[in-house]
């Protein structure tokens, strides 16, 4: 059975929400199961991590925030955009390479749209940068047949032990990827655990050091991270989330109707049945009326 989530306000329950979570022990035995996580599903931007795994093994040079960064959902604030175009500049590239669509930063004082704030524009300026250090083509970076995203393919493949179920576009303009949840969290315990100086192990220590980097300051993502030292964990669009802790603990939820909100109480829940220390985070997240709380997320007591 699905776990629900319960929006309440004003002491009614409004809304309910179904989720799938998964967790698994340092040694990839599952602990907590609910729904079905053997169902495909897309894992959206939780599946950057293996996209830029795929890019260094294929000769990418990028190391601390700026590997981050290649992982990263942003929010277009001023140092990602500034690293976005060093990663660029370190190809001999600037902004106008960039294939993904214009966008607003999450800043909304900003005015005009543009490539470079896109939340994927790190991811993109990676595989730009992959690109050019292997000599492949650049205007067609995107498409599944190019070289740079068979690389990306084989190497999900391989860390989820599956055959990607299913092959689309996602938001940004890239190949995405229909796997189970179990392929998911399989694939996640394959960056704490790396070899010391693997591609796995740099990227698990980018991310989890660099937390800003990968979403945006005020994100709970990055709350999630420096909350839980040792924790990766990263959000992808339509309710879904990936972590791992770093001696192989790992987990995925997947909201069924998408929505975000939905996503927090389960991630934390899932933190918390692995017995990994959540710290203050509270198991619930706020709904507000009138600028005051007035009710609450929350996972309901009994799965349905």
């Amino acid at each position: 059975m699905s776990l629900v989530v319960e929006v309440v306000r004003s002491g009614f329950v409004e809304s309910r929400h179904h989720v799938r979570m998964l967790t698994v022990d340092a040694d990839g035995r599952p602990v907590e199961t609910h729904g079905a996580v053997h169902v495909p599903a897309s894992p959206r931007s939780s599946m950057k991590p293996l996209q830029a795994l795929g890019m260094l093994r294929a000769g990418l040079r990028l190391e601390g925030e700026l590997l981050a960064l290649a992982c990263a959902s942003h929010a277009g604030e001023p140092f990602h955009v500034e690293g976005v175009r060093k990663i660029l500049a370190g190809a001999g590239l600037d902004e106008s390479a960039l294939r993904c669509p214009e966008d607003y930063p999450e800043d909304r004082s900003v005015p005009e749209r543009a490539r470079v704030y896109m939340n994927c524009s790190g991811k993109h300026a990676a595989m730009l940068a992959t690109c050019v250090s292997n000599g492949w083509p650049l205007d067609t970076y995107l498409e599944i047949t190019h070289p740079l995203q068979r690389a990306i393919r084989a190497t999900a493949e391989e860390l989820t032990g599956e055959r990607m179920a299913a092959a689309g576009v996602d938001g940004c303009g890239a190949p995405l990827y229909f796997v189970s949840m179990l392929g998911t969290a399989r694939a996640f315990r394959a960056f704490p655990l790396g070899e010391a100086g693997s591609p796995e192990r740099r990227i698990f220590e980018a991310v989890t050091a660099y937390p800003e980097w990968t979403s945006g300051s005020s994100r709970v993502e990055a709350s999630l991270m420096r909350a839980v030292p040792g924790l990766m964990l990263k959000a992808g669009a339509e309710g879904f989330e990936a972590f791992a802790f770093e001696d192989g603990r790992a987990g995925a939820v997947k909201v069924e109707d998408g929505a975000p909100r939905a996503r927090t109480p389960v991630t934390v829940a899932a933190l918390r049945s692995l017995g990994l220390d959540t710290g203050q985070l509270p198991a619930t997240t706020p709904v507000l009326g009138g600028g005051r709380v007035v009710g609450e997320l929350r996972l309901a007591s009994t799965p349905a």
